[in-house]
């Protein structure tokens, strides 16, 4: 099984046999203050931009929603500052890419997107919204706060504003997961379980870690997005 396969089963026909609930983009809302924590508590602030994973959808009918919706956010862009962009992996899974520096609005512009595809009868074919995250402490090099972490390897990464950390959503599960790529196959284990312990409570996470499933990026300092 190749690794879009298993990320397809987790995310998708697994998690749907396994469904603790249909997809609820209110859950969402969730990462409004999450993102307060994030920055506060463990220096890692938003880049800007969030996502929704959609398995493969080949009809004019998927296309028209994803053009209204880029209408609609589009309308509003002078007013929230949300721009909207489209993309289809090699693999072909659909995202539909938000970008916003106001983490509040990113938020807002998601759930509006996540709920208008629901509404439109596309909720199934939903599997993640994940949300990204730089490091802002280690600038300069020096200090407690420019320490590294231990990679699964046994390497220590530098903590860095190249650092990048996520937000996972699954639909299918309705929870939240942390996702922490140290380059295209290593994940920084450590970092993931501090994050899910500062933020339990605050956001509902994912018990069962058989499901934290890693949505490599492309490139060691790209988005699993892009």
């Amino acid at each position: 099984m190749g690794i879009f396969d298993t990320l397809r089963s987790v995310l998708g026909s697994r998690a749907e046999a396994d469904a603790v609930s249909d997809a609820d983009p209110e859950d969402l809302f969730g990462m409004s203050t999450a993102y307060v924590t994030m920055e506060a508590d463990l220096g890692f602030a938003s880049v800007g931009e969030a996502a929704l994973c959609f398995s493969s959808v080949d009809s004019t009918d998927f296309a028209e929603t994803v053009d209204a919706v880029e209408a609609i956010l589009d309308a509003g862009a002078e007013e929230t500052g949300t721009t909207f962009r489209r993309h289809e992996d090699d693999h072909g899974y659909h995202w539909v890419i938000l970008a916003d520096d106001d983490p509040e609005d990113l938020v807002t512009s998601v759930h509006f997107a996540a709920d208008e595809f629901v509404e439109r009868g596309y909720g199934s074919r939903l599997l993640a919204a994940l949300f990204g995250f730089a490091d802002e402490r280690g600038r300069g090099g020096s200090g407690a706060s420019a320490s590294g972490t231990r990679t699964g390897s046994g390497a220590t990464r530098e903590r860095g504003p190249d650092r990048r950390a996520y937000w996972v959503y699954s639909f299918r599960r309705g929870a939240y997961y942390p996702f922490v790529p140290e380059s295209t196959s290593e994940r920084d284990s450590k970092l993931e379980f501090k994050l899910e312990s500062v933020l339990d409570g605050e956001l509902d996470l994912e018990s069962d870690k058989e499901y934290w499933y890693p949505l490599w990026p492309n490139s060691p300092n790209g988005h699993p997005w892009e």
